[in-house]
């Protein structure tokens, strides 16, 4: 194998063959990490401009210190980084469907992991965002009714492309309600997506949450020597909170 090319480790999942790599590119002359979901690429870290902004735009809508904050899905952890350089987070709990991942990250082979690990406030939670969503008991296995200032999804490609079909639900009214239920009042959903914003996408948030958007955001693309775009949609939880819930 080149020594511009090391493969870091290879697992076999329910979903398919997991890879993670590390490269050496000459066009922006630093080392590249990426993970590989059979011929998907689910996460570079060439491309990382979204997933800071997905905790950035987030963080920026709340106020006040000891936040509690739940990012869905992993990856090479950008996103938890950037919400842990917030002073006011006040606990973090990434849940990441692939053990493998975490590991890495736990092992040291994902640089990030070493921040994340070292971090109290962090906690890496191995489970299926979706089906604990569904499942009633909510984000916090130890406090099945806990609710949270801000809910973070970084998993699928979009609305519109999911890593697997059972994902579906989430991206309906009923599966979104069943995040609101985990917000706190005046809590924030951040999700994150690789395609432009979908009108449809924003009436179906509008059905479950108030001051609903979406921001584009645009970072440099070396490979295609363009700009590339991703797009963040954000919105708010109902102010009144549910009877006989709080915080």
């Amino acid at each position: 194998m080149s020594a511009r090319f090391q493969e870091l480790d290879w697992r076999a999942t329910p979903l398919g063959e997991l890879v993670l790599r590390r490269r050496w590119d000459p066009l922006v002359e630093r080392e590249v990490h990426e993970i590989k979901l059979n011929d998907e690429f689910l996460m570079s870290s060439l491309f990382t401009a979204a997933e800071v902004e997905l905790a950035a735009l987030a963080l920026a809508q709340l106020a006040g210190d000891g936040l509690d904050v739940v990012v869905g899905g992993l990856g090479l952890g950008y996103t938890a980084l950037t919400v842990l350089e917030s002073p006011d987070v006040g606990s973090l709990t990434v849940v990441e469907a692939l053990g493998e991942v975490i590991e890495w990250h736990a092992g040291g082979l994902i640089p990030a992991g070493r921040e994340l690990t070292a971090d109290p406030r962090c906690a890496l939670l191995h489970g299926d965002f979706f089906a604990m969503l569904r499942s009633g008991f909510g984000l916090d296995p130890a406090d099945p009714g806990r609710r949270f200032d801000a809910v973070l999804v970084d998993i699928d490609h979009s609305p519109r492309h999911l890593l697997h079909p059972g994902h579906a639900d989430f991206y309906e009214p009923s599966g979104l309600r069943r995040v609101a239920d985990r917000l706190r009042p005046d809590g924030v959903f951040a999700l994150w997506s690789n395609d432009p914003p979908d009108d449809a996408f924003l009436g179906v948030l509008a059905e479950v949450f108030t001051q609903v958007r979406a921001d584009v955001v645009s970072f440099d693309n070396p490979l295609q020597e363009r700009a590339a775009t991703n797009t963040i949609y954000l919105a708010r939880a109902i102010a009144t909170p549910q009877p006989g819930v709080g915080r």
